[in-house]
């Protein structure tokens, strides 16, 4: 297999101890490729630098939502000069978070727009956190179009996820496809045509059901392929190549070559 693990905080302390085990890993299970955001702009310089030792390891740069007490108002030209100094694969991870309460939804939104625009100049996609928040964040890309990117760990309906298609994007699917009890993700992750999903870990959170209660890995990303396969009826060989493409096409990855989905 050649998966892409489109959403993975390989840089979060929780992988201090072992995070070179882990990569060595992951790449056995077959994970050729990862994806970094980040969250804050503390995290940007450790971020970069573990990059820069991987060239499979893509780092995204933005201001997560839930954070927001942390974000600066000088976070966002630092984020313009960090584009074109370090320009990195994408946008993120960014958005609306309406499940947390406490969070203010003015600075929210003022801040992803920003964030919105940013990328919008820059020609880059974005990866999106969006929870509770569906039409909020859809009706900030109609205002402000973007190059398209992944609605990471998407956990709308149908409807909004042909409105996310419509606008670019891919959908981000990850441990939770994995657990028998989430019937209407799986019911979607079945329905939805194949060039719109691509796969990721979100690691160290949302783990597969094969390792509840631990700490997750982009090792385990097999099983959400597994389960894919399992809920769409489709050979594993297949999802692979084709989540696979759909990752390098919506973020601007060199794409396989012609015979990778003989």
């Amino acid at each position: 297999m050649d998966l892409i693990d489109t959403h993975c905080h390989l840089d979060c302390p929780e992988f201090d101890p072992d995070r070179a085990a882990v990569l060595v890993r992951t790449r056995a299970a077959g994970v050729a490729q990862l994806v970094i955001p980040a969250i804050h702009r503390a995290g940007w310089p450790g971020l970069l630098a573990l990059c820069e030792t991987d060239a499979a390891l893509y780092p995204a740069l933005g201001l997560h939502p839930v954070y927001l007490e942390q974000h600066r108002d000088a976070d966002l030209p630092a984020l313009e000069r960090a584009i074109v100094d370090k320009r990195p694969l994408a946008i993120g991870e960014i958005g609306l978070d309406y499940f947390v309460r406490e969070l203010d939804r003015d600075r929210q939104q003022a801040l992803f727009e920003a964030q919105l625009a940013i990328a919008r100049s820059a020609d880059l996609p974005v990866l999106l956190h969006v929870r509770k928040a569906h039409e909020q964040v859809l009706a900030a890309l109609k205002r402000c179009p973007v190059r398209g990117g992944i609605a990471h760990a998407f956990s709308g309906g149908i409807a909004e996820a042909r409105r996310y298609l419509d606008l670019g994007f891919a959908l981000g699917f990850g441990g939770m496809l994995t657990f028998e009890r989430s019937t209407k993700l799986r019911a979607l992750a079945a329905a939805l045509q194949l060039d719109a999903i691509v796969l990721e870990t979100d690691a160290p959170d949302l783990t597969v059901a094969a390792h509840r209660g631990e700490r997750n890995s982009p090792e385990y990303l097999p099983d959400v392929l597994a389960a894919l396969a399992q809920v769409r009826g489709e050979p594993t060989d297949l999802l692979a190549a084709k989540t696979t493409l759909n990752a390098k096409a919506v973020l601007g990855l060199p794409a396989p070559q012609p015979d990778a989905l003989s």
